[in-house]
């Protein structure tokens, strides 16, 4: 058998392109015949992983064209000419005399339990700031009634919304592809057997289309701009599109669109000619779909009966591009007012990455700096209505009086008995204070938890460098309060992640660490880092990524250790 085998991956974890390295091996142990040597895609990279996919496919073609040459009476699309779309759009006359988007998909009463599918409209009954007027981030607190909705959920799950494009985003797309949004349409595949998206009624508004289901508000990926260019009737534009689509265009495209982070609709507005072209049967093939956000549930339902509540950081940050970036779900959540009117969201619950001990005498160590500190809530709720004890929390922000978040719950339930809180306010002294810092101060009491009364240990946020910072002050605290050496240390550690006696929120990337053989200390790469190139920090636009030796690294995730067994 030939094969060929192309990885994608991300070369700042520890397994990079694992599944890929493994196929590849296994396939020339049955006797497979590579046809060209492992192809391993590196979203690190500069140039994302096109940097080695577009010269790997390239010899692809040319060994698999050598070896299987196209027949004669089979001709060749030319370069330029877009494949026949997937869908055909059929316009109505006439605009339906029943809303069949009213019927469709998200309901107040659902027929089963919510889904991706069908989402439960949660009303929304609060959404409040928690933050200080003056701090510069904006945090919400924001409880929705799920009553009737039959969602259960315990700590650490997770709910996803589907967010929403902006109204006036929705009137400049439209505008600049000549669209009415009042119009309605019937979707067609072209192909038997292929299915209409489940998530669009039948039939469809333009407006409807555009609002819940066209993801305007992304950064393009190269294919659009490839499939761009093939629709564009303008020779200006078009030469520019191809420049930007090509192999060669890749570093004038991450310039132009992955820095300053610019959006699909702000794209097509930079190409007037082009977007006024667009065939309408090429809409769902150019414009990928909105995706749902997972947020950490904030409460339990034994503390809340019927509510269920989520902490928000509203996402909005300055590139060189004139108009803030904002994050498309959030900056939706945090426009909406219930106190105006009736406002209700589409949700549903899925079990999220973290499990807690039902056994009522096992210690938790709660580890849970700014927003990341929303799931502890929900489980120290669960735990105390419980009357589980040995309740630890970590938590740390920059103000006292600016984001310590549900600083009179915590205080309250000190008093009782039931929670020892550790507090780390970075910006209130000369010299920064974070968690890590608390967790090496408190060593002896953190090796006895861990150690003596088989504590478990929690770590949830994306703070930059911060949990690679925490696993780097526990092996401190392994070495220092245990008599562990430096490999012994980082053992300790990533057997306590196999037996999931520590736990990171999986929806985060994994901390990553090494053992430097010089010094014996574990030396971690913090979240941010893998996703430097990728993700904007509040004070700016993304900053080019490092590349580091993958082969130095070794994973501390309980996903990698869990997901290890199926491969």
């Amino acid at each position: 058998m030939d094969f060929a085998v192309l990885g994608l991956g991300d070369s700042s974890y520890a397994k990079f392109n694992f599944v890929a390295k493994k196929l590849y091996r296994r396939l020339l142990q049955l006797g497979g015949s590579a046809l060209l040597p492992l192809c391993l895609g590196d979203d690190q990279h500069e140039l994302g992983p096109d940097a080695a996919v577009d010269p790997w496919l390239h010899d692809l073609w040319e060994k698999v064209l050598w070896l299987y040459p196209v027949p004669p009476d089979l001709g060749v699309i030319p370069t330029g000419v877009p494949l026949p779309s997937t869908f055909t759009l059929h316009f109505l006359l006439e605009a339906p005399r029943t809303c069949s988007e009213e019927q469709h998909g998200a309901s107040t009463d659902p027929q089963g339990p919510p889904s991706e599918w069908q989402p439960f409209l949660a009303p929304m009954v609060t959404n409040q700031r928690v933050t200080g007027p003056s701090h510069f981030q904006d945090v919400r607190l924001i409880e929705f009634d799920i009553t009737g909705s039959g969602l259960s959920f315990a700590a650490g799950d997770v709910v996803l919304i589907q967010p929403e494009n902006r109204a006036s985003d929705l009137g400049r797309f439209c505008q600049a592809l000549g669209l009415d949004p009042d119009q309605y349409f019937t979707l067609q595949p072209r192909e038997p057997g292929v299915p209409c998206p489940a998530q669009l009624p039948q039939p469809c508004s333009v407006r409807h289309l555009v609002a819940h289901y066209l993801d305007i508000a992304s950064v393009p990926r190269r294919s659009f701009f490839e499939l761009l260019a093939c629709l564009s009737p303008h020779e200006l534009e078009r030469e520019k599109l191809l420049q930007l689509s090509s192999p060669q265009g890749q570093e004038e495209l991450y310039s132009y669109c992955n820095r300053p982070r610019r959006t699909i609709l702000e794209v097509l507005c930079d190409f007037p000619h082009t977007a006024g072209a667009i065939p309408a049967d090429y809409l769902l093939d150019l414009i990928p779909l909105i995706r749902p956000r997972a947020f950490s549930i904030a409460s339990s339902l034994l503390a809340h009966p019927l509510r269920l509540q989520i902490l928000v950081a509203v996402v909005q940050y300055q590139t060189r591009l004139k108009e803030p970036r904002r994050g498309l779900c959030s900056s939706w959540l945090a426009s909406l007012d219930p106190g105006q009117g009736p406002v209700y969201v589409p949700l549903w619950v899925r079990p999220g990455g973290l499990t807690f001990p039902e056994t009522p005498d096992t210690p938790v160590i709660m580890v849970g700096p700014g927003t990341g500190v929303a799931p502890f809530r929900a489980a120290i709720q669960e735990r105390v209505a419980r009357d589980q004890t040995g309740n630890f929390l970590f938590f740390g922000c920059r103000w006292r009086d600016q984001d310590f978040y549900w600083e009179a719950e915590w205080l309250q339930l000190e008093r009782k008995g039931c929670l020892m809180l550790f507090t780390a306010f970075s910006r209130e002294q000369e010299r920064k204070i974070y968690v890590q810092h608390r967790l090496r101060e408190l060593g002896p009491l953190v090796w006895d938890l861990l150690d003596r009364q088989g504590a478990y240990f929690y770590l949830a946020g994306n703070a930059k460098c911060m949990p690679a910072d925490v696993s780097e002050a526990l092996a401190s605290v392994f070495q220092e309060e245990g008599g562990l050496s430096g490999p012994d240390a980082a053992n300790y550690l990533a057997r306590l992640q196999r037996t999931l006696r520590f736990q990171r929120d999986r929806r985060f990337p994994v901390t990553l660490c090494h053992i430097c053989v010089p010094c014996h200390k574990v030396h971690g790469l913090g979240s941010g880092w893998r996703s430097a190139r990728t993700r904007a920090p509040g004070g700016g636009g993304p900053q080019p990524a490092q590349a580091l030796p993958a082969s130095i690294l070794e994973s501390l995730s309980n996903k990698l250790w869990a997901l290890r067994g199926r491969f």
